[in-house]
């Protein structure tokens, strides 16, 4: 599919020059910076080095007061509380931090992880009868509950107390109990946008102001935010970006165990990126929620003992391994689906049903499917004689309110604007594709079916070393962006852009990624460059012709030598 490449406006010359001067810094980090909202040197500084004393109150939290109240009284009473957590990387970090950081205050804690298949999303009534079977009184559920409305009156009726930790949407309806999610619309804390571990972390925190614990014994559990923060690909700004920062400090300066060995296995060393982490550790920490059981990924980043690490971590990697088979044989089998379906070639959306798939892949599916046909996606499975399944989306089309106009249809759902999950009765599948069609044909634009490439700005080659400086070694400019880590949402890796390149020599990896090297005219400068399946881009290369590249900054490294490498996102010839 054609991109259409989004090319952000360049900042006025004078503003650049102006901050620049104010930062000591060349124009593309000026413009950079300026284009993220970065406008001072305050901001800058922040920017450059979040602190952990400009993390907001907890106590701005709705309920966040009686709810720290009321695990105190646990403690005093000597009460069991468990930690109920989603089966997902954020369910589980959450589940790991809060039981990691209380465990040596109050001995009469454990944590439970639904199963995906018997139990499914969320707040589960077998959980709560677990909880009254053992003599638990108090249960904080992490990442889920918002909507568990009859769960919490459920284990109100057996005499068990509830504090609900999310951060997904709410519905009509809140649960009643104490709710701590700052989407409430009665929640004035000032930042919206915490992952499920972070709403939990935020609890914890206002147990060490009213305790008076040591806040930096909290902070040492923040590499395990960190996860949280990269895998459910929340926005990585404000409050998210100080957490984040100092948690992938903690990982990198002092690596839990855990994510040494899953690193280990996977045969990557440190430091590692934030986005190293949604690509390497993130997806093992799923596989065991997918395919086994979410516990043994809790059990993993809590555990001390090395065997027992390494043991888990085997088992871990091996179900990876396992969910990625899976993944391209229901991607296979879907695409397939959908070649065979007349309607499908005019269709606004997608939705595809197929009662033995796999139920813990669905949602990799949905992406890769969007991949091949760009639009809001569903893919669903047979589940407990009902249909179960994950949604997808494209651009900035809004899956969850897509739903909510499905919902008569649905038994069950819940997630955010770009992923969402489902249950309904199987006999509604048909009528919910027909509806679900609709109203993504009613209201999606065209802009939202069009894949975008979004621009940071235009770089010429000879821009990127700076006169005078060893083109073998990493340029001054990489170096400096390097601090704009850690990125996600909200502060993106810089994407720049390169018009009139010519390559120098071209190469096929595997068949479908594109090696090459590229000049500019009137430039002395040769760079390598890498595009991951874009080995349908060699024509526009190989015929002699100019094109403009999209691409981002790398380090390549092999063999203990580092060099610069362009991580190509896409390719145009030049019109």
């Amino acid at each position: 599919m054609q991109k259409r490449w989004l090319v952000k406006t360049p900042v006025e010359s004078t503003l650049v020059e102006e901050f620049r001067s104010t930062l000591k810094v060349d124009r593309i980090v000026a413009q950079l910076l300026i284009q993220r909202g970065i406008t001072t040197f305050e901001a800058a500084e922040s920017f450059f080095r979040p602190k952990l004393e400009d993390l907001h109150d907890p106590f701005l939290m709705k309920d966040l007061h009686e709810a720290v109240h009321r695990i105190n009284r646990a403690i005093e009473k000597e009460e069991k509380v468990l930690l109920f957590g989603d089966y997902d990387v954020d369910g589980t970090t959450a589940v790991a931090l809060m039981y990691g950081f209380l465990n040596d205050k109050h001995a009469a804690i454990d944590y439970y992880i639904p199963d995906r298949y018997t139990e499914g999303y969320g707040v589960s009534f077998q959980g709560i009868d677990f909880a009254a079977e053992h003599g638990f009184s108090l249960i904080i559920s992490l990442d889920c509950g918002i909507r568990s409305v009859d769960h919490v009156l459920y284990a109100k009726e057996k005499g068990i107390d509830f504090i609900v930790c999310d951060h997904h949407n709410p519905g009509s309806e809140l649960p009643d109990c104490l709710v701590l999610d700052p989407k409430r619309l009665d929640c004035l804390y000032p930042y919206k946008e915490l992952s499920g571990c972070g709403v939990g972390f935020k609890l914890l925190q206002g147990l060490c102001v009213e305790n008076k614990w040591n806040q930096h014994e909290l902070f040492g559990f923040l590499d395990l935010l960190a996860v949280s923060i990269g895998a459910d690909i929340v926005p990585v700004t404000g409050e998210n970006r100080i957490l984040c920062y100092h948690g992938m400090k903690q990982l990198n300066d002092h690596p839990r165990p855990a994510f040494v060995e899953l690193l280990k296995i996977a045969k990557r060393e440190f430091p590692v990126t934030l986005t190293d982490v949604v690509f390497t550790i993130a997806p093992r920490i799923n596989a065991a929620g997918r395919l086994r059981s979410g516990k043994h990924a809790v059990e993993l980043m809590i555990s001390q003992k090395i065997d027992e690490i390494k043991e888990i971590a085997l088992a871990i990697d091996a179900d990876n391994k396992e969910r990625r088979e899976l993944d391209q044989e229901i991607t296979a089998q879907a695409l397939e689906m959908i070649d065979e379906d007349a309607a499908a070639s005019t269709a606004k959306s997608t939705v595809v049903f197929k009662n033995d798939w796999h139920k813990g892949v669905v949602g990799i599916v949905a992406s890769r499917l969007i991949e091949q046909h760009y639009r809001p996606t569903i893919v669903l499975t047979e589940s407990n004689g009902k249909a179960t399944g994950s949604a997808r989306t494209v651009n900035n089309f809004d899956i969850h309110a897509a739903l909510i106009k499905c919902e008569h249809l649905l038994e069950q759902f819940g997630g955010h604007t770009h992923a969402a999950g489902m249950t309904m009765a199987l006999e509604n599948v048909a009528a919910f594709k027909e509806t679900f069609e609709k109203v993504v044909a009613e209201s999606i634009s065209i802009e939202e079916q069009t894949p975008e490439q979004e621009v940071d700005m235009e770089l010429d080659f000879n821009e990127i070393f700076t006169p005078g400086e060893n083109r073998m070694k990493i340029p001054r400019l990489k170096r400096i962006l390097e601090q704009f880590e850690p990125h996600g949402p909200g502060n993106m890796k810089p994407v720049f852009m390169a018009k009139n390149v010519f390559s120098t020599d071209i190469r096929l990896l595997k068949e479908v990624h594109l090696k090459l090297s590229m000049t500019q005219p009137n430039s002395d400068v040769i760079l390598e460059g890498i595009g991951f399946n874009l080995g349908d881009k060699i024509d526009d290369v190989a015929s002699g012709l100019p094109f403009d590249v999209v691409f981002t900054l790398e380090s390549n490294k092999w063999r203990e030598r580092e060099t610069l490498q362009m991580n190509i996102k896409d390719i145009r010839p030049v019109l």
